[in-house]
């Protein structure tokens, strides 16, 4: 076993460090060789040594370079060395985080990790918090516990009743809602269009004179960075507005809440404190394995309510019981990870990774507008949006880049008008990468 775990581990390193000088996007013939993999189920066994080369072999020419320093592609943050081997360790210790009793050392981890995180983001002292997958479930949980909130305020149990007869809550979403909320908003039963949908300015922000009149049965959702331009609602405006009338706020700030912990940037996240609930991505801009994503609610009982199952099954009488905080029961365990990254990042660490990926965004942008090409939002944050001309170009210039491996940045239409997205969100990312990719992007234009 141990020879076992040497190999793959030297294996990995390798791959790891390959990504420096391979190109992004994997080769034709790479991709091509992938029809191997499909077989008959196999009469007989293999040996593990076995099973690990071919998955080596076949598999990490075929990946997208999504960890190295030149994937500016979504909002894809890289995975910090520290959380890869503590992703490994976690692997191996095998540990069901759903119960104290099950894993006490993640109900510590989780513990510690959420209060840092808490901390970082400059959160309410005694906020509520649970390990999910991604920042849909994590909204869909934020939704769940305000659904449990507002209804129960009414005399409505919408845990034991459903929401058959329920009194109607409101729900308000800015104009560009991302599609994580509007799947969040299906699955929790309030639909995807049974919203009211506040209009939004050049860059995506909520227009402050045209949010509609809330009350107590009204869940408000707002952004915390824009998948586009990186901007941010009017989060402080919109609190003192909804919460003096009894409504919820919830902020979806998959990347962006993570502004709070770079003093350059916090002033963007004024407000988001105010809010009642908050989800966010661990996997992107802190940098750790996929899938780890974070929802945290400013009052424990409703996460819980939401969370937890009716009657006695597995009870527990801990303070904190990991399930009771989200979907899943039987889950791995993501506290790990977080928690290695805060640890070894620190307060200055985790500032530096926000700040640097920022200014790197602007470097890109000052190096397209020097190119002569139209950056089309204020780079306040890690996301640039830059036009070629016509969508068709834009569109050729996107392919090409993609095509020639130097780096990969994907292609969005911001308010009718196609664009293609740079996203700096890895620490991998360094000044050489940047002035790399952004002379490929002008040759590609240029030709």
């Amino acid at each position: 076993m141990s020879q076992l775990f040497e190999d793959t581990a030297r294996r990995a390193a390798h791959y790891l460090e390959s990504l420096a000088t391979r190109p992004v996007a994997p080769a034709a013939q790479d991709l091509a060789a992938l029809v191997q993999f499909e077989r008959p189920f196999p009469e007989h066994g293999s040996s593990a040594e076995s099973v690990i080369e071919e998955l080596d072999r076949l598999g990490s020419p075929a990946t997208m370079a999504s960890a190295g320093g030149r994937f500016f592609g979504f909002v894809t943050g890289g995975s910090l060395p520290v959380t890869v081997a503590a992703n490994w360790l976690g692997t191996a210790w095998d540990q069901n985080a759903s119960m104290v009793v099950s894993s006490p050392l993640n109900a510590a981890l989780e513990r510690v990790a959420l209060s840092w995180v808490s901390e970082a983001l400059h959160l309410p002292a005694g906020s509520a918090g649970g390990f999910v997958t991604c920042a849909t479930t994590a909204n869909f949980s934020a939704l769940a516990a305000a659904r449990h909130a507002l209804l129960w305020r009414a005399g409505w149990d919408v845990e034991a009743q459903g929401l058959f007869g329920a009194p109607p809550l409101q729900v308000v979403v800015g104009g560009e809602v991302h599609a994580s909320m509007q799947k969040a908003l299906s699955l929790v039963g309030f639909g995807r269009d049974r919203v009211v949908r506040v209009p939004v300015d050049g860059q995506g922000r909520m227009r402050l004179e045209d949010f509609p009149a809330v009350d107590d049965r009204t869940i408000v959702c707002v952004q915390a960075g824009n998948v586009n331009t990186g901007a941010f609602d009017p989060i402080a405006d919109i609190c003192a507005l909804a919460r003096p009338q009894g409504a919820w706020v919830h902020v979806d700030g998959a990347f962006g809440m993570w502004a709070a912990a770079a003093p350059a940037r916090a002033h963007l996240t004024r407000g988001v404190a105010d809010a009642d609930s908050w989800a966010t991505d661990a996997h992107k801009w802190l940098n750790v394995p996929y899938d780890s994503g974070l929802v945290l609610t400013r009052d424990p009982d409703a996460l819980r309510a939401a969370m937890s199952v009716g009657g006695a099954y597995l009870k527990q009488d801990e303070d904190r019981v990991p399930y009771q905080y989200t979907p899943e029961f039987s889950r791995r365990a993501r506290g790990i990870e977080i928690w290695a990254a805060l640890r070894q990042l620190g307060r200055p660490g985790l500032a530096d990774l926000i700040e640097r990926t920022c200014r790197y965004a602007t470097r890109f942008a000052q190096g397209l507008e020097a190119g002569g090409h139209q950056v089309l939002n204020d780079v306040v944050l890690n996301q640039v949006l830059v036009s070629f001309g016509a969508a068709q170009r834009t569109r050729e210039v996107i392919k090409r880049i993609q095509d020639a491996g130097t780096c990969w940045c994907g292609g969005t239409v911001w308010q009718g008008q196609t664009a293609m997205r740079i996203s700096v969100s890895s620490w991998a990312t360094t000044p050489a990468d940047v002035e790399r990719s952004l002379a490929a992007i002008l040759s590609a234009a240029a030709d």
